[in-house]
């Protein structure tokens, strides 16, 4: 994403993406408890989307953020080694419990240089847990768990038996962080008025070398051997995988190396092992955006206002010149008026995030019109609302270690060149791709893009409106996961856990270890949703 609205093309963009969390003044009440409530706002957090209630559709993404009294009984601390301490996670009304174990930087090496992995537990509520918590993996590469601590605290119904484990990945969060200037707030800002990444990217690796730190080594590999370290010190027999986007990716490489460790895994927005994150999701991507364009046809009132919406964004190309414009917009975030230089290629940069949430994309024709008008100030402060707080949350250094370790090399020449053939999105690809010709490289295993074959449960959710993660991703893990199910809600976009009744399927499917007794109610729900409205005016649904 550096670069005008190229920030969230090239920085964000080109990884599967995180699960985004959007609370609003959350309340609930609990039977038996005391009422716990949490006042949150603009927060986000794996990129997550789906469908809201009706009274609270927003651009982001509706969560319910509470957490119940928790007590940590000795049963469940009763073979751990990891000291823990009351600590605050992001946008979390209560303490969760904390510690940070050591681990080699790079494992190949005697007496190198050791990182500290952070381990967050939201406790049980119950004296006597679980020993198998439920693990959660967030998404990006690049997003650090603690991020999802208000979607952990919403599945209170798994937190009746077993504790929420939430282990930063190494590189982001808390858990030694990729710290650089090029990629600080201040360089972010500064990113908007670049168009070429390349710069920053190399600005980045040099500092981080000169800091002594080995950006080749973090890598998925790394953060499964570093997970299996905080299971020992947490004295686990087994735990309950939960992976989101790329997290799904982390998940079935653990399952690889250490199935004897896992009673149950749920994929979310499912990344198959011979995905190539940077280059397939521009692919993906385009295509969800070709199938809004096409369903506006469809539409009787979108097709009277933009009977045409992929003419409409070529004509705004054409308007807007090979050299681009500037841009006046004021920030939503800080009512800041603010300009920035404007092209097609940004412009598309601009809308592929909105694609992520069913809510944002159906706001596509109305913004394009606009665009059309001359007025490309909505476009960019939608997208800036919506991808803002997240790029804060995603470690930019992480996601090239671990892209440039395991995609990118993948993805030879003459694979770009086909799979980029003819879309408009190309430019921004290549751009992308090119960062790790100055990025340090790591490796992967010579089986890491191979299906993993299992018999452990697997519950498997697809958005069937899901930009990068699509419903066949699910189903192509599902081939060699004996014990699956797999459920589509054709209604929801990337990430389907947080909405709806998701967390009651996880609850009983996490309880059970397996499939007769999930809540058919809740299943067909799902199968049954619909994608809302779209726009053709900034008022909303059927307004000019």
């Amino acid at each position: 994403m550096p670069g005008s609205s190229v920030r969230w093309a090239i920085v964000v963009a080109p990884g599967i993406g995180a699960t985004q969390y959007s609370p609003r003044a959350a309340r609930l009440v609990l039977p038996g408890r005391r009422f716990v409530a949490a006042d949150a706002t603009n927060g986000s957090g794996l990129i997550a989307s789906g469908r809201m209630p009706t009274t609270l559709r927003l651009p982001a993404v509706l969560a319910l953020v509470f957490a119940a009294l928790a007590g940590c009984g000795p049963g469940g601390d009763a073979q751990r080694s990891l000291a823990l301490d009351d600590c605050r996670l992001p946008r979390l009304a209560t303490a969760a419990r904390c510690g940070t174990v050591t681990v080699p930087e790079d494992r190949d090496k005697t007496g190198g240089r050791t990182i500290g992995i952070h381990v967050a537990i939201l406790p049980a509520n119950t004296l006597s847990p679980r020993p198998d918590p439920l693990l959660i993996l967030a998404g990006g590469p690049g997003q650090a768990a603690s991020g999802l601590a208000t979607f952990a605290a919403r599945l209170n119904e798994i937190r009746r038996t077993r504790d929420i484990v939430l282990v930063d990945q190494r590189g982001t969060g808390r858990s030694s962080p990729l710290v650089c200037e090029a990629y600080s707030e201040a360089g972010l800002k500064a990113a908007m008025l670049e168009t070429d990444p390349m710069p920053r990217a190399k600005a980045c690796a040099e500092e981080l070398a000169k800091a002594g730190v080995d950006a080749s080594r973090y890598t998925t590999a790394a953060f499964v051997a570093d997970l299996e370290a905080v299971r020992t010190a947490l004295g686990a027999p087994r735990w309950n995988l939960w992976g989101g986007s790329y997290g799904t990716r982390v998940a079935l490489d653990y399952l690889r190396r250490h199935p004897d460790r896992v009673r149950t895994v749920t994929l979310d927005g499912v990344a198959p092992p011979d995905m190539i994150v940077s280059l397939d999701v521009w692919t993906t991507r385009e295509r969800a955006l070709d199938a809004l364009f096409e369903r506006c046809k469809a539409s009787p009132a979108c097709a009277t206002t933009m009977p045409d919406p992929g003419a409409t964004l070529d004509a705004i190309g054409r308007e807007l010149g090979p050299g681009g414009r500037e841009i006046a917009f004021v920030d939503p975030a800080t009512g800041e008026a603010r300009r920035m230089p404007g092209s097609i290629d940004g412009v598309i940069g601009l809308l592929q995030p909105l694609l992520y949430s069913p809510d944002t994309a159906a706001m596509i024709p109305a913004l394009l019109g606009r665009a059309r008008d001359g007025d490309l100030a909505p476009l960019v402060a939608t997208a800036n609302a919506f991808t803002g707080e997240l790029v804060n949350q995603m470690n930019i250094p992480l996601h090239y270690s671990v892209t440039c370790a395991e995609d990118v090399p993948r993805a030879d020449a003459a694979l770009r060149e086909r799979a980029l053939a003819g879309k408009r999105s190309a430019r921004l690809a290549r751009l992308a791709l090119a960062i790790c010709d100055v990025w340090p490289r790591g490796g992967a295993p010579a089986d890491a893009f191979t299906p993993v074959t299992s018999d452990v449960p697997a519950l498997i959710l697809s958005g069937g409106l899901d930009p990068v993660t699509p419903p066949a991703n699910g189903d192509t893990v599902a081939r060699t996961l004996a014990n699956h199910r797999h459920v589509v809600a054709p209604g929801y976009g990337h990430i389907v856990s947080p909405h709806a009744c998701a967390p009651r399927l996880l609850a009983a499917f996490v309880a059970d270890a397996g499939f007769d007794k999930l809540p058919g109610d809740c299943v067909r729900q799902l199968e049954a949703s619909t994608p809302p409205a779209l726009w053709i005016g900034l008022l909303g649904p059927g307004a000019p």
